[in-house]
């Protein structure tokens, strides 16, 4: 259930994330498509600036005057050289507006603005615009625009027709993406013209960045979207993955744990068989049959510790002492034959108390002693079990004299399925540090281990 509610966690907590990246990423380019839109939106004003400012401009170089108008004026300067009254450097500036006149400073006006606003297409930055007269309703200029053409000048009627068409159909487009702008181009009375006013419309929308900037957020999302679902399923398959093995374990535990009192009780059975051919005493069937009462106890606590996994125990406050002993003089009688010279040793005061289930206590405590035994690669060593005080806490220490665990899997040993032995199936030491955290409040941790020199397993918990 733990692993469960973790997994759980987790793909929530991915789900989580990944929504704020997404929403995150949203917000950002919603903002940067924002600057970017005003960006572009001024880079069109500037440019309808300077479609106003062309025609004046060209209208105010057409009136400058001919070649030789500059030439009387200059001569008549050079005539007024001397007449009384007249100020030397005033002569010299009027021929300085003179020649600063004749440079014709109004047309390099005109081809700055031509060069520098209008022309340049890097001032656009790939804006789509179109130009179109208010009057005849006739697109005359355009930039950006999917055109193989660049003006209606030289082309056909029929394409010109088409041409047209087409550009108006772009520029309706346009005007649904931004708010067209009216150029107006307001040319003064002269002698020769009447006043004028000329109207002209442009249309304009985005530029590619900011249309793919626009899609960028949802593609983002959508990614993220297949991540989490990746994520969901692969979490799904480990979830199932654990609950399998968790399913294969825990049968081969129960097969573990009941195929120790069985072999025993065989064992008693043979004995006692052997002294009824041997006529033995009856003090040795009396021995037997004890040895084979504490087997069958031993099979009805194992029934009872599979019964109360997944359930809440129901802990008493009972001595520590007297279950370290009962744990270890149990192992003590059924060491194997290898086992002969393995010592298995305990220290615990004997006011030490705390609030346990048995069943479930012993079990923690005899899988630490099977985990040192199965250390003992050479039959002989010395498993100690010693038991004090820490604080508010009981502080149980199992250490042996073993063959030790490399430092580089001291994090994989209670993790399900992990295993050094070659009939192992890794459930052991992750049932009861589940039964010492989850059910006693307490800890299960490996302390210490050296290899060729043993390891030190202890557990913490409550003392009330």
């Amino acid at each position: 259930m733990r692993a469960y509610r973790l997994s759980t966690n987790l793909k929530l907590g991915l789900i989580a994330f990944a929504v704020l990246i997404a929403v995150a990423s949203l917000w950002y380019t919603t903002r940067l498509v924002g600057q970017l839109k005003e960006r572009e939106t001024a880079v069109i004003e500037l440019w309808a600036e300077a479609l106003e400012q062309v025609p004046l401009a060209q209208q105010q170089a057409a009136m400058q005057p001919a070649a030789s108008d500059y030439d009387a004026l200059e001569q008549l300067l050079n005539g007024v050289r001397g007449i009384a009254g007249l100020d030397a450097a005033d002569v010299e500036r009027y021929r300085a507006a003179l020649a600063w006149a004749r440079a014709g400073h109004v047309d390099q006006g005109i081809t700055f603005i031509q060069d520098a606003i209008v022309s340049n297409s890097s001032l656009q930055s790939g804006i789509p615009a179109i130009v179109v007269d208010s009057a005849s309703g006739l697109p005359g200029f355009w930039r950006n625009v999917d055109m193989p053409v660049e003006s209606l000048e030289g082309v056909s009627p029929e394409k010109r027709d088409a041409y047209v068409s087409r550009l108006l159909t772009r520029a309706e487009e346009l005007s649904l993406v931004n708010d067209p702008i009216p150029i107006v181009v307001n040319f003064p009375e002269t002698d020769l013209f009447p006043a004028t006013r000329f109207v002209q419309i442009l249309y304009y929308g985005e530029s590619d960045l900011v249309a793919r900037l626009r899609w960028f957020p949802y593609i983002q999302l959508l990614f993220v979207g297949l991540f989490v679902l990746v994520g969901y399923f692969g979490f799904s398959y480990i979830r199932r993955s654990e609950q399998s093995s968790l399913w294969v374990g825990m049968a081969k535990e129960a097969a573990h744990q009941l195929g120790t009192p069985i072999s025993s009780l065989m064992g008693w059975v043979e004995m006692l068989r052997l002294n009824r051919q041997d006529g033995a005493s009856p003090e040795a069937d009396e021995e037997a049959f004890l040895e084979i009462e504490k087997d069958i106890d031993r099979l009805e606590r194992v029934t009872s510790r599979f019964s109360d996994i997944g359930s809440l125990p129901k802990l008493d406050l009972q001595p520590v002492a007297p279950v370290l002993e009962t744990t270890a003089d149990y192992m003590r009688r059924r060491l194997p034959q290898r086992g002969a010279f393995i010592r298995i040793v305990v220290d615990a005061d004997a006011y030490l108390s705390a609030p346990i289930n048995m069943d479930l206590f012993e079990w923690v405590i005899e899988n630490l002693l099977k985990n040192a035994l199965d250390a003992m690669e050479e039959g002989r060593g010395t498993i100690q079990i010693e038991a004090s005080e820490a604080g508010n806490n009981i502080r149980i220490d199992v250490s042996d004299t073993g063959k030790g665990i490399d430092r580089r899997q001291w994090k994989n040993v209670f993790r399900p399925g992990y295993s050094t032995k070659k009939r192992g199936w890794g459930l052991g030491l992750s049932l009861a540090k589940r039964i010492i955290e989850d059910y006693h409040g307490g800890s299960l941790s490996l302390v210490g281990s050296r290899l060729g020199e043993g390891s030190i397993f202890r557990i913490e918990i409550p003392a009330r």
